[in-house]
């Protein structure tokens, strides 16, 4: 854990990272900014917005931004033996003023396999096998450190006892309900019904500023 920590280590302010997980797919297909990355009927609307930014609170622009989740059934699209194409995942750019948005879906606490030597290894040592409710984030842009990390939602069951010990502090959440339909459609989802609000920004780092990070981290 020491040595990931150093090796991991980011300068104040800059977005921390979290595991990948095993459910990245490089067929995601690109959005616009607004746009849904999850066909309709696959849970709870969830609209997502914020900025990229530098350390210097500078936008971002045309930052590579990668995001997956699960459904409302806690499943990812590649846990369906019937999936014809991607869902509840996408990948989009951000703006010239750093901005991003996207609609979603509300994701849900879900199970990790429980076969195998991980289960064998969890059940040994009396824990769940539950991951708490989180939507994954990877961001690239030209001269910033790769980001990879997820937002964990503010009152999971789960936040504090993830079975893959992928949860920080600072990338736990608040989301707003918006009940106002209107504000509903305008956002673009198909049905005037209440949806969540996640409003979030990431800072990146440069090569430069990871690594003093890492040098300052071992000293």
């Amino acid at each position: 854990m020491l040595v990931d920590s150093i090796n991991n280590a980011k300068p104040p302010g800059v977005t921390e990272s979290t595991v990948l997980g095993p459910f990245f797919t490089a067929d995601a297909h690109e959005f616009q900014n607004g746009e849904s990355i999850a066909s309709e009927g696959k849970g709870d609307y969830l609209y997502v917005e914020g900025r990229i930014l530098n350390t210097a609170g500078e936008p971002i622009a045309n930052a590579i931004i990668d995001t997956w989740e699960t459904d409302g059934h806690g499943l990812y699209d590649t846990q369906y033996t019937n999936r014809l194409e991607p869902d509840c995942r996408g990948r989009l750019h951000s703006a010239a003023d750093g901005t991003y948005s996207f609609r979603a879906v509300v994701p849900v606490p879900y199970p990790i396999p429980d076969d195998g030597p991980v289960g064998v290894l969890v059940r040994s040592l009396g824990r769940h096998m539950y991951r708490p409710a989180h939507l994954h984030m990877m961001i690239e842009a030209p001269g910033y450190e790769k980001l990879t990390t997820a937002l964990y939602f503010n009152g999971d069951p789960y936040l504090t006892t993830d079975a893959v010990f992928g949860v920080k502090q600072s990338l736990i959440v608040d989301t707003q309900l918006i009940t106002d339909t209107e504000v509903t459609k305008a956002r673009g989802f198909p049905e005037a019904k209440a949806h969540a609000l996640l409003q979030r920004d990431f800072i990146l780092a440069t090569p430069a500023e990871a690594e003093g990070a890492r040098k300052a981290k071992k000293l």
